[in-house]
């Protein structure tokens, strides 16, 4: 650990270093022997013509002392290095947060790499003073995160703004990662239904049934109707006239919500209110997105093995999957039980009007025949 290293890691001369060089190299090697190394560090920067300041040199002493008595937080040594005054915020007060170094697609490492060029220059004009940030003077800090806040939102010459160039390509990025599970998920589906001794008849009076209440239901105010309509994308599209079609289309949209709830009616001050609690229909919506699609994956498939008159209860559901060889799952806690079981709630309570589950939360004909093919229509590519 010295000078050479120093500028290898940075791929700069001495001569160029920045604070945030030097810190990003003594965090790559053991806080001891950067510690050791410090003193001829600074000697050899010296040299250099390039010697720093007493304050950056005083805040790595203090900084690799507390991480070698195991005192420093993540947020600590993250904070130290942002102090080097060239460092992007990890997380700026309105909330952008940058990728992990290791998780940053080409859009973000190049948008971070222009950042820290930024601020090199706001250095370098003397607009960002370090040695305040590294004293750790509110007042610098408050400048330094506004001018990054201001840099983030301000287009380049090439018309991009990097905020929204880096959180563009992270839902890129997340909505590819989620078609790929499931595509998986489907195909996993599949071989499960193709798999089973024998296929379920359509009960078709039952659907005849199910389907009247539902037309009846979705006319209602408040919830359930309104949860059941933003799943199924009823309050914008009209409501099919096939019994099957509209019964799959909402129980498909159980299991993959299509739009959210509507706004109309809402008072503007109910979304200024961050204390508010959620009500009934926002926690079952919530609840509904939250479920993975592994988890789906292992109930449904458990329960058209299982087959009609098999209780469909949310305890009961979260122990199928977490005794499922469908899906691979660490071993569940009660924690993890009570979690999945509070999830499966808001949807076997939305299956009874359905007809999916009968009044004892036990499965039913229609439920056993309709379940896969709403699952499997949840998750095919739509048009």
């Amino acid at each position: 650990m010295d000078i050479d290293y120093v500028c290898a890691h940075a791929g700069r001369p001495a001569t160029a270093v920045t604070r945030r060089d030097v810190a990003r190299a003594l965090l790559a090697v053991p806080s001891g022997v950067a510690l050791v190394a410090l003193p001829d560090l600074r000697r050899a920067m010296m040299s250099a013509g390039n010697p720093l300041s007493l304050p950056f040199w005083d805040s790595a002493k203090a900084t690799l002392g507390s991480i070698e008595a195991g005192l420093a937080t993540v947020g600590d040594v993250q904070r130290w290095v942002e102090s080097t005054g060239t460092e992007p915020i990890l997380m700026t007060p309105s909330y952008f947060v940058w990728p992990e170094e290791d998780e940053r697609g080409p859009v973000a490492a190049e948008m971070f790499d222009h950042m820290v060029a930024f601020l090199e220059e706001r250095v370098r004009a003397g607009e960002i003073d370090p040695d305040a940030l590294a004293r750790g003077e509110h007042a610098a800090r408050r400048a330094y995160e506004e001018l990054q806040e201001h840099w983030l939102a301000t287009p380049l010459p090439d018309g991009r703004v990097p905020g929204f160039a880096v959180s563009d390509e992270q839902d890129e990025e997340l909505f590819a990662a989620l078609d790929e599970e499931e595509a998986f998920a489907l195909s996993e589906l599949r071989r499960i239904v193709g798999d089973l001794p024998k296929a379920p008849d359509l009960p078709v009076v039952e659907l005849e049934l199910a389907a009247a209440r539902l037309r009846g239901l979705l006319d209602l105010p408040g919830y359930p109707a309104n949860v059941l309509r933003a799943c199924a994308g009823f309050d914008e599209r009209p409501v099919p006239d096939d019994d099957m079609e509209l019964w799959l289309t909402v129980a498909a949209g159980v299991a993959g919500p299509v739009s959210d709830l509507s706004e109309e009616g809402d008072a503007p001050e109910e979304f200024a209110d961050l204390e508010r609690e959620l009500s009934h229909e926002d926690t079952a919506l919530a609840n509904l997105c939250a479920i993975q699609h592994a988890d789906w994956l292992a109930a449904v498939a458990a329960l058209a093995r299982l087959g009609p008159g098999v209780l469909a209860s949310p305890e009961r559901v979260a122990r199928l999957i977490a005794e499922s060889d469908d899906i691979d799952t660490d071993e569940q806690d009660d924690d993890d039980l009570d979690a999945t079981e509070g999830l499966f709630a808001s949807v076997v309570s939305l299956w009874s009007y359905l007809g999916i589950v009968d009044a004892g939360e036990v499965l039913t004909a229609l439920g056993w025949w309709g379940l896969p093919k709403a699952l499997e229509r949840a998750w095919s590519p739509r048009g």
